[in-house]
């Protein structure tokens, strides 16, 4: 009985892709079975496993350094606001307590 290949030209199913055709003609038409075997070792890890996870961290590190600074600039502004507001306005009374904003300067 003979079985006709796939209509892609490939292995059916998950049959080992990187088995070259003709070998695997030639096993189905004889009916031997197909046997694969791993033989390649990596004996170190590509260089991307490690650059991935420092380019990501790297990010991290520079989104949260400018988050800080611009929390650290928006206190800046504020505290100069205050300032200009205070000592532009004098002193303020709210419900007969007056409270000064500034201090006088000295003449």
């Amino acid at each position: 009985m003979h079985r006709h290949p796939p209509p892609h030209g490939g292995p059916p199913g998950h049959l080992a892709p990187h088995l070259p055709a003709d070998d695997y003609r030639r096993a189905q038409d004889s009916g031997q079975p197909v046997i694969v075997v791993h033989t390649t070792t990596r004996t170190h890890r590509p260089a991307h496993d490690f650059l991935f996870p420092i380019v990501l961290a790297g990010a991290g590190v520079a989104g949260v350094f400018g988050l800080v600074a611009a929390f650290l600039a928006l206190l800046d502004f504020a505290a100069h606001t205050a300032v200009a507001i205070g000592g532009a306005a004098g002193p303020l009374g709210i419900g007969g307590i007056t409270l000064k904003l500034a201090r006088p300067r000295a003449k």
